[in-house]
């Protein structure tokens, strides 16, 4: 049984505090140095959340926004591979597990190549899984629109599940 899922997230860009709201810069649990960070509740790790809910949806699960609302104090500040180890510990329990992982970050800065082979491990890791399973590409907007212009950081994901129990409940 395969079961595929799509995760979206995006993030306004800000100095970082005090100049501004904006959280150190975070992706696939990889501090990257940059001059401007999510403003969020949680640490803002955008990659993170979409692989979350990349997942969730998969499972057709509730979302992230709705597990984790930015309204519980609980989450202020919070890591976000709590929120993937969730996703996870749901996955496995219907007996599913991650075939294949392929997620594109669009940002103008900072550029992902650098950071690219450190994330991919992080992610495998956390995931349990192969790296050769996992994929990021970096993009930008050309300029356009905010993200172009380097006011925010979007994410996509997409998450291929599978399993070899015929009995699974899916």
């Amino acid at each position: 049984m395969l079961r595929i899922g799509h995760g979206y997230d995006l993030h306004r860009l800000e100095a970082l505090a005090p100049q501004g709201a904006g959280r150190p810069m975070i992706l696939g649990g990889v501090q990257l140095a940059h001059d401007r960070g999510p403003v969020s509740h949680s640490d803002g790790d955008a990659l993170m959340h979409a692989i979350t809910d990349a997942i969730l949806g998969a499972l057709g699960e509730p979302d992230i926004g709705q597990l984790f609302p930015d309204t519980d104090a609980q989450w202020h500040g919070q890591e976000s591979c709590v929120f993937v180890a969730e996703a996870l510990r749901r996955m496995r329990a219907r007996g599913f597990q991650i075939e294949n992982l392929d997620a594109t970050i669009i940002c103008e800065r900072p550029k992902i190549g650098p950071a690219k082979s450190a994330m991919r491990a992080n992610i495998s890791r956390l995931l349990a899984c192969e790296e050769s399973r996992i994929n990021l590409k970096g993009k930008t907007h050309e300029k356009v629109d905010a993200v172009g212009e380097g006011h925010a950081i979007e994410v996509h994901v997409v998450v291929l599940l599978g399993t070899s129990s015929a009995t699974t409940n899916g």
